[in-house]
C-alpha cells in the first residue's frame, strides 16, 4: 500500500502546445482545472522547463512560492514546458534539488519516492556510466531516476536524435520506471514505491505512472475565444492571432485537478505518448 501522504509532497504540469507563441494562452485555460499546490500545501522548491529555439532554459521560483498557472509562461515563446513542485526536506539545496532535471534536449520530472532509496542508491549509481555520473548534483532519488532514463536513451543510439519516436521514448521512460521500482522492491520495502514520471525533447511528450498517484491527461482544441488576447467569437479573421488560436492544439499531462471534467486518468502500468503532431498514443506493459 503507497503511503499517498509522501506521494502527494509533489506535483507536476507538462504542456506540448502546435503553437508556441500560445503557451501563455494555453496556461490560462488551465487555470482553475490544474493545481500547484501539494496535499501538504505550498511548495518551497517550484522549477519551470521550458524551451527557446535552440536554447533550454530552467528557472527556480523563491521559497513558499505559490505561482498561478499563467505566470508560469516564459516571456519567449516555446512549445514545450514541465513544472514540478515539492516540498523538500530542511537541510537539501533548493538550487540543486529541485526539479525539472536538464540535459541537453531532455527535461524531466518525478512525482513520488522510491521506498528504501538510501540503500539502493549506491548500487543504481553503479550501474549508470561516469558521464552521467557527473551530471548528478543534487540528492534526490528523483535525479538518480533521470540518470538511469538518460542511460537506457543513449543505449538506443537515439537520445539526440530529433526524430527519435516517442514509442521507443515512452517505452524507455516506462523501463525505467519498473527497474527503479524493482530495485526497491528487491530490498523488502513495506511499502510500493510511486514512480510517475515525465520527460520531454521539446518535440515529443512521455509520461508513465508506476503506482498509486493519479496521472492525468488531456487534449485542449482550438477556440474563438481568448481573454489573455481579447478574442472573442466577434473578432474580426484580419485580427492578429485569431486564425492561430483557432488552429491551436495543445496536450496536457498534470498530477492535481481541481476540476477532473474533460480529462482522462493514465492507468496504472500505462505510458502516455504523445508526438510533433500531437498524436497521443498509449503504450501497455
Amino acid at each position: 500500500m503507497v503511503d499517498l501522504e509522501v506521494s502527494l509532497m509533489s506535483v507536476a504540469l507538462a504542456v506540448l502546445t502546435s503553437d508556441p507563441n500560445l503557451m501563455r494562452c494555453e496556461l490560462h485555460r488551465l487555470e482553475g482545472q490544474v493545481s500547484l499546490r501539494t496535499g501538504d500545501g505550498r511548495c518551497n522548491a517550484v522549477g519551470i522547463g521550458a524551451y527557446s529555439q535552440d536554447d533550454v532554459l530552467l528557472e527556480r521560483f523563491p521559497r513558499d512560492a505559490d505561482p498561478h498557472l499563467e505566470l508560469l509562461a516564459p516571456r519567449h515563446e516555446t512549445e514545450a514546458l514541465l513544472v514540478h513542485g515539492r516540498r523538500l526536506p530542511v537541510g537539501l539545496s533548493l538550487e540543486e534539488n529541485t526539479q525539472p532535471f536538464r540535459s541537453r534536449r531532455w527535461l524531466f520530472a518525478h512525482v513520488g519516492s522510491l521506498e528504501d532509496f538510501a540503500e539502493i542508491r549506491a548500487g543504481l549509481l553503479a550501474e549508470v556510466p561516469d558521464f552521467l555520473k557527473r551530471q548528478i548534483r543534487g540528492e534526490t532519488d528523483s535525479e538518480v531516476a533521470f540518470a538511469h532514463f538518460l542511460k537506457r536513451l543513449w543505449d538506443t543510439g537515439h537520445a539526440d536524435d530529433p526524430r527519435l519516436s516517442p514509442r521507443v521514448a515512452g517505452q524507455v521512460l516506462a523501463d525505467t520506471a519498473r527497474a527503479l521500482a524493482l530495485a526497491s522492491a528487491r530490498t523488502g520495502a513495506v511499502r510500493t514505491s510511486t514512480v510517475n514520471l515525465l520527460a520531454t525533447n521539446g518535440s515529443l511528450l512521455v509520461a508513465t505512472r508506476l503506482g498509486a498517484q493519479p496521472l492525468y491527461y488531456t487534449r485542449l482544441e482550438g477556440t474563438e475565444r481568448c481573454e489573455v488576447c481579447d478574442i472573442t467569437p466577434d473578432t474580426p479573421d484580419i485580427q492578429p492571432g485569431v486564425k492561430a488560436h483557432r488552429r491551436r492544439h495543445t496536450v496536457v499531462v498534470a498530477t492535481h485537478l481541481q476540476r477532473p471534467g474533460g480529462w482522462v486518468e493514465l492507468a496504472e502500468g500505462v505510458t502516455l505518448t504523445v508526438d510533433a503532431e500531437l498524436r497521443m498514443r498509449q503504450l501497455t506493459p
